[in-house]
């Protein structure tokens, strides 16, 4: 069962990303942490992972060491690890987008299982809402993201693979469906 801890994290993460919205759609924010809490409890997520879930871009994004002290001190060590396994970069600038993918990428093969259902839950909203707006919007939808069209495609794919290795649960099978649909539905267009 969730608790106030739950509640407050949810209320947290809102305040934290109030004024951000998703690439090119002009989605609330708050969307996405909802979608990933959700897949990750679909999954089995304990309290921590699904609060990780809901605050899993928020030292990304929202702030970096401080944030990561907040997160610790309202949520504790364990929330504060899960989230900082699915963090790419916590400084500004950020590193190279090539460079933070790969990185992230090579940590998921000694990711704790945690961060790994947490990480994955995010990728597959990612992926879903890529697929989406992919089927809305065609072949603009890639001038949203930094790798554009071949290194998104190509991250979602390396991403898939090393979850595989780390453990090919069902929810990174449902991560591979998804990948797979968009490299078919994009296959060839330009």
């Amino acid at each position: 069962m969730l608790t106030e801890r739950f509640t407050a994290a949810l209320t947290y993460a809102t305040q934290l990303h109030a004024k951000q919205v998703r690439k090119g759609s002009g989605v609330p924010y708050i969307a996405h942490l909802l979608g990933a809490a959700s897949i990750a409890l679909e999954y089995g997520a304990n309290e921590d992972e699904a609060i990780a879930a809901l605050l899993h871009d928020a030292i990304e994004d929202q702030g970096g060491d401080a944030t990561r002290a907040e997160i610790r001190r309202r949520f504790g060590e364990n929330v504060t690890n899960i989230v900082d396994g699915c963090t790419d970069a916590d400084t500004t600038p950020k590193p190279p987008w090539r460079q933070r993918k790969e990185t992230y990428i090579a940590h998921i093969a000694t990711a704790s299982p945690s961060v790994l259902l947490v990480s994955a839950a995010d990728k597959l909203y990612n992926a879903q809402s890529i697929l989406k707006d992919y089927r809305v919007i065609g072949e603009s939808l890639w001038q949203r993201f930094q790798g554009r069209k071949e290194g998104t495609i190509w991250y979602y794919r390396a991403l898939v693979n090393a979850f595989i290795k780390a453990g090919n649960t069902p929810l990174v099978q449902e991560l591979e469906r998804v990948v797979t649909e968009i490299e078919r539905q994009t296959a060839n267009k330009k």
